[in-house]
């Protein structure tokens, strides 16, 4: 199943929110990014773990200098978090992994929110190189 990131994006959101009321929240953010990946590939999408992203500043190059949770169909990035609360450092960070990565949409999930709903940010990526 290839999509639109909108059908992709709610392929997602509706496994995660399956996921936050069976498994509730609290649980390390490991196990929520490796069951998510394997609903999200039951639903018949490509889900890659732990991407490695290289980057290349001021004439260096930096293998890996961080790593995707989560990429679905090399279009959707998602950030799993199990935190008490989203702050502006984490959308600020998914914003840098979406401009460094040319990627248009990403998923910033919280697990520990009291509900998924409540845990969803959707994030675009604005940034025009000049």
């Amino acid at each position: 199943m290839r999509g639109s990131n909108d059908q992709i994006s709610s392929v997602v959101i509706e496994e995660a929110i399956g996921i936050h009321r069976e498994l509730g929240p609290g649980l390390f953010e490991t196990v929520y990014e490796t069951v998510l990946a394997g609903r999200i590939e039951k639903r018949g999408l490509r889900a890659e773990r732990q991407v490695p992203v290289p980057i290349e500043f001021d004439g260096h190059a930096f293998g890996a200098a961080f790593k995707i949770d989560i990429l679905v169909e090399n279009a959707l990035i998602l950030e799993i978090k199990s935190v008490e609360q989203l702050s502006k450092v984490h959308a600020k960070q998914m914003l840098t992994y979406l401009r460094l990565t040319k990627q248009p949409v990403g998923l910033l999930l919280n697990f520990s929110a009291p509900t998924m709903r409540e845990g969803i940010r959707r994030l675009v990526n604005n940034y025009r190189p000049e």
